[in-house]
Protein backbone atom coordinates (compact mmCIF):
# COMPACT_ATOMS: atom_id res chain seq x y z
CA UNK A 1 0.00 0.00 0.00
CA UNK A 2 1.47 3.61 -0.66
CA UNK A 3 2.40 5.34 2.11
CA UNK A 4 1.32 8.65 2.60
CA UNK A 5 3.02 11.79 2.09
CA UNK A 6 4.86 13.70 5.53
CA UNK A 7 3.75 17.16 6.09
CA UNK A 8 6.95 18.67 6.53
CA UNK A 9 6.28 22.68 6.86
CA UNK A 10 2.34 22.19 6.30
CA UNK A 11 0.12 24.06 8.54
CA UNK A 12 -3.15 23.81 7.17
CA UNK A 13 -5.71 21.39 8.37
CA UNK A 14 -7.51 21.44 5.08
CA UNK A 15 -4.77 20.99 2.90
CA UNK A 16 -3.16 17.84 5.02
CA UNK A 17 -6.39 15.95 4.82
CA UNK A 18 -7.94 16.88 1.42
CA UNK A 19 -4.04 16.06 -0.24
CA UNK A 20 -3.50 12.80 1.67
CA UNK A 21 -0.83 13.97 3.89
CA UNK A 22 -0.05 11.94 7.52
CA UNK A 23 -1.50 13.61 9.97
CA UNK A 24 -1.21 12.60 13.47
CA UNK A 25 -5.04 13.22 15.26
CA UNK A 26 -5.17 16.07 17.49
CA UNK A 27 -9.09 16.52 17.39
CA UNK A 28 -9.41 15.65 21.33
CA UNK A 29 -8.03 19.22 21.72
CA UNK A 30 -11.81 20.21 19.89
CA UNK A 31 -13.77 18.05 22.75
CA UNK A 32 -11.41 18.92 25.49
CA UNK A 33 -11.90 22.97 25.01
CA UNK A 34 -15.54 22.39 24.87
CA UNK A 35 -15.95 20.04 27.92
CA UNK A 36 -13.84 22.46 30.03
CA UNK A 37 -15.51 25.69 29.03
CA UNK A 38 -13.02 28.74 28.86
CA UNK A 39 -13.98 32.07 28.00
CA UNK A 40 -10.35 32.85 26.57
CA UNK A 41 -7.72 30.10 26.29
CA UNK A 42 -4.17 30.46 26.38
CA UNK A 43 -1.54 27.90 25.19
CA UNK A 44 1.91 28.57 25.62
CA UNK A 45 4.29 25.87 23.77
CA UNK A 46 7.50 25.50 21.97
CA UNK A 47 7.91 26.42 17.80
CA UNK A 48 7.46 23.74 15.91
CA UNK A 49 5.12 21.96 17.89
CA UNK A 50 1.76 21.96 15.87
CA UNK A 51 -0.11 25.11 17.58
CA UNK A 52 -0.69 26.42 14.09
CA UNK A 53 -2.12 23.54 12.73
CA UNK A 54 -4.02 22.92 15.81
CA UNK A 55 -5.67 26.90 15.14
CA UNK A 56 -6.79 25.97 11.78
CA UNK A 57 -7.90 22.73 12.93
CA UNK A 58 -10.47 24.42 15.06
CA UNK A 59 -11.25 27.02 12.41
CA UNK A 60 -12.22 24.17 9.68
CA UNK A 61 -14.43 22.59 12.69
CA UNK A 62 -16.18 25.39 13.82
CA UNK A 63 -16.46 27.89 11.27
CA UNK A 64 -19.80 28.38 9.14
CA UNK A 65 -19.93 26.51 5.52
CA UNK A 66 -16.94 24.44 6.72
CA UNK A 67 -16.47 20.72 5.07
CA UNK A 68 -17.14 18.25 7.62
CA UNK A 69 -15.92 15.56 5.59
CA UNK A 70 -12.21 17.10 7.07
CA UNK A 71 -13.09 15.27 10.31
CA UNK A 72 -14.19 11.96 9.12
CA UNK A 73 -12.62 9.36 11.48
CA UNK A 74 -11.05 11.28 13.58
CA UNK A 75 -11.22 11.51 17.47
CA UNK A 76 -13.77 14.45 17.21
CA UNK A 77 -16.24 12.33 14.84
CA UNK A 78 -16.87 10.25 17.50
CA UNK A 79 -18.50 13.06 19.51
CA UNK A 80 -22.12 13.12 18.31
CA UNK A 81 -23.75 15.37 20.43
CA UNK A 82 -20.71 17.93 19.87
CA UNK A 83 -20.37 17.88 16.36
CA UNK A 84 -23.80 18.50 16.12
CA UNK A 85 -24.60 21.34 18.62
CA UNK A 86 -21.04 23.01 17.15
CA UNK A 87 -19.86 22.04 14.37
CA UNK A 88 -19.43 24.66 11.12
CA UNK A 89 -22.20 26.57 13.24
CA UNK A 90 -20.03 29.85 14.10
CA UNK A 91 -18.59 32.73 12.52
CA UNK A 92 -14.57 32.68 13.46
CA UNK A 93 -12.09 35.45 13.35
CA UNK A 94 -8.79 33.76 12.59
CA UNK A 95 -5.26 35.70 12.69
CA UNK A 96 -1.68 35.17 13.47
CA UNK A 97 0.36 37.85 14.68
CA UNK A 98 3.75 36.23 13.57
CA UNK A 99 4.79 38.81 10.84
CA UNK A 100 3.98 41.90 13.67
CA UNK A 101 7.42 42.82 13.50
CA UNK A 102 9.07 46.35 12.40
CA UNK A 103 12.50 47.92 13.09
CA UNK A 104 10.26 50.94 15.31
CA UNK A 105 7.02 51.30 15.85
CA UNK A 106 5.36 52.53 13.22
CA UNK A 107 6.50 49.46 10.73
CA UNK A 108 5.24 47.05 13.45
CA UNK A 109 1.53 48.86 13.45
CA UNK A 110 1.51 49.33 9.77
CA UNK A 111 1.86 45.24 9.49
CA UNK A 112 -0.93 44.20 12.48
CA UNK A 113 -3.07 46.70 10.24
CA UNK A 114 -2.38 44.81 6.90
CA UNK A 115 -3.05 41.36 9.33
CA UNK A 116 -5.95 42.59 10.68
CA UNK A 117 -7.13 44.31 6.67
CA UNK A 118 -6.40 40.86 5.28
CA UNK A 119 -8.95 38.88 7.31
CA UNK A 120 -11.40 41.38 7.14
CA UNK A 121 -11.68 41.16 3.67
CA UNK A 122 -12.37 37.12 4.02
CA UNK A 123 -15.74 39.08 5.10
CA UNK A 124 -16.74 41.57 2.64
CA UNK A 125 -20.08 40.04 2.16
CA UNK A 126 -20.65 42.10 5.25
CA UNK A 127 -20.87 45.15 3.15
CA UNK A 128 -23.96 43.70 1.32
CA UNK A 129 -25.97 42.15 4.50
CA UNK A 130 -29.18 44.23 5.25
CA UNK A 131 -28.86 43.21 8.81
CA UNK A 132 -26.05 45.47 9.42
CA UNK A 133 -26.75 49.56 9.60
CA UNK A 134 -24.77 51.91 7.23
CA UNK A 135 -22.60 53.19 9.79
CA UNK A 136 -21.41 49.94 11.18
CA UNK A 137 -20.29 49.30 7.59
CA UNK A 138 -18.38 52.20 7.52
CA UNK A 139 -16.13 51.58 10.32
CA UNK A 140 -15.34 47.80 8.11
CA UNK A 141 -14.87 50.26 4.88
CA UNK A 142 -12.39 52.21 6.38
CA UNK A 143 -9.93 49.16 7.33
CA UNK A 144 -10.58 47.85 3.85
CA UNK A 145 -9.47 51.08 2.25
CA UNK A 146 -6.50 51.65 4.48
CA UNK A 147 -7.94 54.89 6.06
CA UNK A 148 -8.02 53.45 9.69
CA UNK A 149 -6.89 55.09 12.38
CA UNK A 150 -5.16 53.40 15.37
CA UNK A 151 -8.53 53.54 17.34
CA UNK A 152 -9.49 51.94 14.83
CA UNK A 153 -7.04 48.98 14.36
CA UNK A 154 -7.35 48.82 18.51
CA UNK A 155 -10.97 48.19 18.12
CA UNK A 156 -10.81 46.02 15.09
CA UNK A 157 -11.50 42.75 16.56
CA UNK A 158 -14.27 43.73 18.49
CA UNK A 159 -15.78 45.92 15.28
CA UNK A 160 -15.64 42.70 13.54
CA UNK A 161 -17.31 40.29 16.14
CA UNK A 162 -20.36 42.67 16.27
CA UNK A 163 -20.55 43.12 12.17
CA UNK A 164 -20.47 38.58 12.14
CA UNK A 165 -23.13 38.48 15.14
CA UNK A 166 -25.27 40.90 13.44
CA UNK A 167 -25.10 38.96 10.06
CA UNK A 168 -25.25 35.53 11.23
CA UNK A 169 -26.99 35.76 14.56
CA UNK A 170 -24.54 33.88 16.31
CA UNK A 171 -21.41 34.97 18.67
CA UNK A 172 -18.21 34.92 17.16
CA UNK A 173 -14.80 32.78 17.79
CA UNK A 174 -11.83 34.42 17.53
CA UNK A 175 -8.58 32.67 16.93
CA UNK A 176 -4.85 34.55 17.54
CA UNK A 177 -1.80 32.53 17.39
CA UNK A 178 1.97 33.32 17.99
CA UNK A 179 -0.19 36.07 20.39
CA UNK A 180 3.13 37.53 21.90
CA UNK A 181 5.40 38.38 18.77
CA UNK A 182 4.78 41.81 18.58
CA UNK A 183 5.84 41.94 22.26
CA UNK A 184 8.84 39.84 21.49
CA UNK A 185 9.78 41.92 18.61
CA UNK A 186 9.02 45.44 19.89
CA UNK A 187 11.27 44.58 23.26
CA UNK A 188 14.09 43.46 21.00
CA UNK A 189 13.89 46.64 19.19
CA UNK A 190 12.93 49.48 21.87
CA UNK A 191 9.25 50.19 21.33
CA UNK A 192 7.89 47.57 23.77
CA UNK A 193 5.68 50.14 25.99
CA UNK A 194 4.50 51.04 22.49
CA UNK A 195 3.36 47.93 21.41
CA UNK A 196 1.99 47.17 24.88
CA UNK A 197 -0.25 49.76 24.58
CA UNK A 198 -1.74 48.86 21.62
CA UNK A 199 -1.82 45.02 22.39
CA UNK A 200 -3.57 45.96 25.26
CA UNK A 201 -6.04 47.72 23.97
CA UNK A 202 -7.08 45.33 21.14
CA UNK A 203 -7.13 42.29 23.40
CA UNK A 204 -8.93 44.29 26.35
CA UNK A 205 -11.64 45.18 23.32
CA UNK A 206 -11.41 41.83 21.80
CA UNK A 207 -11.53 40.00 24.69
CA UNK A 208 -12.60 41.74 27.90
CA UNK A 209 -15.48 44.44 26.47
CA UNK A 210 -16.25 41.91 23.60
CA UNK A 211 -20.32 41.03 24.16
CA UNK A 212 -20.37 39.06 20.82
CA UNK A 213 -17.51 36.38 21.35
CA UNK A 214 -18.37 33.00 21.78
CA UNK A 215 -14.32 31.92 23.55
CA UNK A 216 -11.38 32.70 22.05
CA UNK A 217 -8.54 30.88 21.56
CA UNK A 218 -4.63 32.27 22.14
CA UNK A 219 -1.21 30.13 21.36
CA UNK A 220 2.44 31.74 21.82
CA UNK A 221 5.86 30.66 22.57
CA UNK A 222 6.19 32.70 25.76
CA UNK A 223 3.54 33.53 28.75
CA UNK A 224 3.11 37.40 28.93
CA UNK A 225 2.29 38.74 32.39
CA UNK A 226 -1.32 39.35 32.58
CA UNK A 227 -1.03 42.45 33.78
CA UNK A 228 0.54 44.11 30.63
CA UNK A 229 -2.23 42.91 28.29
CA UNK A 230 -4.79 41.05 29.92
CA UNK A 231 -5.64 43.55 32.70
CA UNK A 232 -9.06 43.04 34.14
CA UNK A 233 -9.87 39.34 32.09
CA UNK A 234 -12.06 37.08 33.90
CA UNK A 235 -12.49 33.68 32.86
CA UNK A 236 -8.81 33.47 31.46
CA UNK A 237 -7.08 29.94 31.29
CA UNK A 238 -3.66 29.43 30.68
CA UNK A 239 -2.66 26.26 29.62
CA UNK A 240 1.57 25.75 29.85
CA UNK A 241 3.83 22.62 29.67
CA UNK A 242 3.50 22.02 33.12
CA UNK A 243 -0.21 21.40 33.03
CA UNK A 244 -2.59 18.15 32.70
CA UNK A 245 -5.21 19.53 30.63
CA UNK A 246 -4.41 19.56 27.01
CA UNK A 247 -0.78 17.87 27.63
CA UNK A 248 -0.81 15.49 24.77
CA UNK A 249 -2.65 17.86 22.39
CA UNK A 250 0.59 19.69 21.34
CA UNK A 251 3.51 17.68 20.40
CA UNK A 252 3.78 13.96 19.63
CA UNK A 253 3.28 11.56 22.87
CA UNK A 254 5.13 7.86 22.35
CA UNK A 255 2.46 6.19 21.21
CA UNK A 256 1.72 8.15 18.23
CA UNK A 257 5.12 8.59 17.04
CA UNK A 258 5.81 4.54 17.46
CA UNK A 259 2.56 4.21 15.69
CA UNK A 260 4.12 6.89 12.88
CA UNK A 261 7.23 4.37 12.52
CA UNK A 262 5.20 1.13 12.43
CA UNK A 263 3.07 2.85 9.82
CA UNK A 264 6.60 3.90 7.60
CA UNK A 265 8.53 0.04 8.27
CA UNK A 266 10.89 1.84 10.56
CA UNK A 267 10.16 0.21 13.87
CA UNK A 268 14.01 -0.59 14.12
CA UNK A 269 14.45 3.39 14.22
CA UNK A 270 12.14 3.74 17.09
CA UNK A 271 15.10 3.70 19.92
CA UNK A 272 17.11 6.49 18.03
CA UNK A 273 14.25 8.64 17.74
CA UNK A 274 13.27 8.64 21.28
CA UNK A 275 16.48 8.71 22.00
CA UNK A 276 16.99 12.16 19.92
CA UNK A 277 13.84 13.56 19.72
CA UNK A 278 12.20 12.30 23.02
CA UNK A 279 13.19 15.28 25.29
CA UNK A 280 10.30 17.74 26.62
CA UNK A 281 7.78 16.61 29.38
CA UNK A 282 3.98 18.56 29.00
CA UNK A 283 2.22 18.04 32.36
CA UNK A 284 2.17 14.01 33.05
CA UNK A 285 3.07 12.94 29.33
CA UNK A 286 6.55 12.60 27.42
CA UNK A 287 6.26 14.68 24.16
CA UNK A 288 8.57 14.39 20.86
CA UNK A 289 9.79 17.35 18.93
CA UNK A 290 6.97 16.77 15.54
CA UNK A 291 9.82 18.66 13.65
CA UNK A 292 12.42 16.83 14.64
CA UNK A 293 10.22 13.38 14.07
CA UNK A 294 9.13 14.27 10.73
CA UNK A 295 11.65 15.34 9.45
CA UNK A 296 13.63 12.67 10.51
CA UNK A 297 11.30 10.05 8.92
CA UNK A 298 11.14 11.76 5.75
CA UNK A 299 14.93 11.85 5.11
CA UNK A 300 15.11 7.83 6.23
CA UNK A 301 12.35 7.63 3.48
CA UNK A 302 14.46 8.56 1.01
CA UNK A 303 18.03 7.19 3.17
CA UNK A 304 17.44 4.07 5.45
CA UNK A 305 20.82 4.45 6.81
CA UNK A 306 20.61 8.39 7.48
CA UNK A 307 22.15 9.85 10.43
CA UNK A 308 19.64 12.04 13.03
CA UNK A 309 19.99 15.62 12.81
CA UNK A 310 19.11 18.37 15.54
CA UNK A 311 16.96 19.86 12.89
CA UNK A 312 14.35 22.24 14.98
CA UNK A 313 17.86 24.07 16.60
CA UNK A 314 17.69 26.07 13.50
CA UNK A 315 14.15 27.06 13.11
CA UNK A 316 13.97 30.12 15.64
CA UNK A 317 15.88 32.75 17.24
CA UNK A 318 16.78 32.81 21.03
CA UNK A 319 16.89 36.66 20.76
CA UNK A 320 14.77 37.44 23.87
CA UNK A 321 16.82 34.66 26.03
CA UNK A 322 20.03 36.34 25.26
CA UNK A 323 18.82 39.54 25.66
CA UNK A 324 17.99 38.22 29.43
CA UNK A 325 21.04 36.08 29.94
CA UNK A 326 22.81 39.83 28.90
CA UNK A 327 20.59 41.88 31.41
CA UNK A 328 20.80 38.61 34.46
CA UNK A 329 22.41 39.55 37.70
CA UNK A 330 22.64 37.98 40.89
CA UNK A 331 19.23 38.04 41.94
CA UNK A 332 18.25 36.45 38.48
Amino acid sequence: MQKKKLPVGIEDFEEIRTEGFYYIDKTGLIRDLLNNWGKVNLFTRPRRFGKTLNMSMLKNFFEIGADKTLFDGLTISKETALRERYMGKYPVISISLKGVDGLNFEEACGALRRIIRAEASRFRMLLSSEKIADEDKQLFLRILQEKDTFDDVRDSLRMLSSLLNQCFSEKVILLIDEYDVPLDKAFQHGYYEEMVLLIRGLFGQALKTNEFLQFAVLTGCLRVSKESIFTGLNNFDVNSIVDVEHDEHFGFTEAEVLKLMEDYDMEEKAGIVKEWYDGYHFGDTDIYCPWDVIRYTKKLLADPYAEPEAFWINTSGNDLVKCFIDKADKTT
